[in-house]
């Protein structure tokens, strides 16, 4: 209705001041939720809460590796892990954000540029872990489901090795590319692991599903369970 505070959930056109969307993709702001809270909420908290829960079945005591864990997809993942009793988590970061992840709630941060995650999982738990969520792509994807434990689950959700930092060359495009994991389910069989693919922007003839998702993290948002993190606000002068 005319007035109502609400979250957009939409793939593009939303860095101005007004927008025209379809009401199925808005969704009501909960009581005493600011509008940068809101706009930090709806992408990254549904796509954590989906990947873990939805395709990751998380369990009490299993264990999680989340690649940027200091990010927004990783944050959310690390708040909603916590909502789940005794549920270990691995989070690769830069050491400088290692203390804040500690006091989030990350038993084991690890400096990814400077030590082999996969090795350091391996010397916490041998076996691995039950869920490792992956937007790396790449040869990582493949560090990942080595990573799992019998029963485990891979959910790859994006290919940052394609767009971060210094590895945005054509070399290192390509040899990402060429390094992208693959199985075949007849070797599936023969692993009992599960790799998943997701992605919120081809949700959109799922707007059942999807608001039934923003449901349930807007009543753990009204609990305290959840709450964005936000870095810092910006006037839209200053925004390039």
């Amino acid at each position: 209705q005319v007035g109502d505070k609400v979250m957009v959930l939409a793939r593009s056109g939303l860095w101005q001041e007004v927008v025209n969307v379809p009401a199925s993709q808005t969704f009501p702001m909960p009581e005493g939720m600011s509008f940068e809270e809101a706009a930090a909420l709806l992408v990254n908290y549904i796509t954590a809460y989906m990947i873990l829960f939805d395709f990751g079945n998380l369990r009490p005591n299993q264990s999680v590796l989340i690649h940027m864990a200091a990010g927004g997809v990783g944050t959310a993942a690390i708040q909603l892990c916590k909502t789940v009793e005794n549920v270990t988590i691995f989070g690769t970061a830069s050491a400088s954000k290692h203390d804040v992840l500690k006091e989030s709630g990350v038993a084991h941060p690890i400096d990814y540029r400077t030590m082999d995650y996969a090795e350091e999982v391996r010397k916490i738990s041998p076996k691995g872990v039950d869920i490792v969520l992956d937007p790396l792509g790449g040869s990582d994807t493949s560090k990942a489901f080595n990573l799992l434990k019998p029963m485990g689950k891979l959910i790859t959700y994006g290919v940052a090795n394609l767009l971060t930092g210094q590895r945005r060359n054509l070399m290192a495009m390509a040899k990402t590319w060429w390094n992208q994991f693959s199985i075949t389910a007849l070797q599936l069989l023969h692993q009992n692991k599960a790799v998943c693919g997701y992605h919120l922007g081809y949700m959109d003839e799922e707007a059942e599903l999807i608001r039934s998702v923003v449901a349930k993290l807007v009543n753990l948002y009204s609990q305290g369970k959840i709450k964005p993190k936000i870095d810092s606000v910006w006037p839209f002068d200053q925004v390039s």
